[in-house]
């Protein structure tokens, strides 16, 4: 099985940008987006032999996320038990053998201004994992707006303590982890330095490559033998972000 998920910071700008090429080329079984900023309404997608499953904000032009599979799924649920996500942050697809889901995780805001919020969300997204674990595996993907690790960004010390770079928001990676959980490119990579997901838009971020690694496919332990690839598909334009690949034998 082949999955990619992609912050594409704007659904519509993004197609603008060569999104159906990279979309075609990948031919992927199932296609995880994060901050699409519209609702499904507001756009015309055909998407000949993909069924699509849509979470968008309430306020509109903001967050959201959708799920495009070849594959229908036994149920799908829009966020999660006692969470309101009225900003289009979860969608769990389940299929026989595992869960899918896909999360925008909440930025933390500057000076850390939502943090609170942030680490309710981390605890509630941890315990719901854990309870699906409970029934078969889990694939988590998104932009999980976390740099666990200080190779996973290019400047650490002068991040210290910044939105997704804070001392809590790695620690509540940490303990996703150590819950039973491998972070599936690290797992392959432990040591590949300058693997980043996200660039600024501004000081020639990008063609420097001072970006962070902050998008994710976290499997359950129980089927980390069956990782066959992740990638980072740093090539790929049309967002600040750039699509990452997991192949999964499952």
């Amino acid at each position: 099985m082949k999955f990619i998920s992609w912050n594409v910071n704007g659904l519509r700008a993004c197609i603008g940008k060569g999104f159906m090429d990279y979309f075609n080329s990948m031919d992927a079984d199932f296609f995880c987006l994060q901050e699409t900023k519209l609702q499904p309404d507001q756009i015309s997608l055909e998407l000949p032999g993909y069924h699509q499953y849509w979470n968008s904000a309430i306020k509109k032009g903001y967050s959201g996320t959708v799920i495009f599979t070849k594959h229908a799924p036994l149920n799908v649920t829009f966020g999660m038990p006692d969470y309101v996500d009225d900003e289009g942050r979860l969608i769990t697809a389940e299929y026989d053998n595992f869960y899918l889901i896909t999360s925008y995780t909440p930025n933390s805001k500057e000076e850390l201004a939502r943090l609170d919020y942030r680490m309710e969300y981390e605890d509630k997204l941890r315990t719901y994992i854990c309870t699906l674990e409970q029934t078969k595996p889990v694939v988590l993907c998104g932009d999980l707006n976390v740099r666990h690790k200080e190779i996973d960004l290019k400047n650490p010390k002068t991040n210290r303590k910044n939105p997704g770079f804070s001392d809590e928001e790695r620690a509540k990676f940490t303990q996703l982890v150590e819950s039973g959980h491998t972070d599936t490119f690290r797992h392959l990579y432990p040591d590949l330095e300058g693997a980043y997901s996200w660039w600024s838009y501004r000081f020639k971020a990008r063609e420097k490559n001072a970006g962070w690694r902050i998008d994710y496919f976290v499997v359950s332990d129980s089927v980390k033998d069956k990782i066959r690839k992740a990638e980072i598909h740093s090539d790929i334009l049309g967002s600040d972000h750039c699509p990452v690949m997991l192949e999964l034998e499952i």
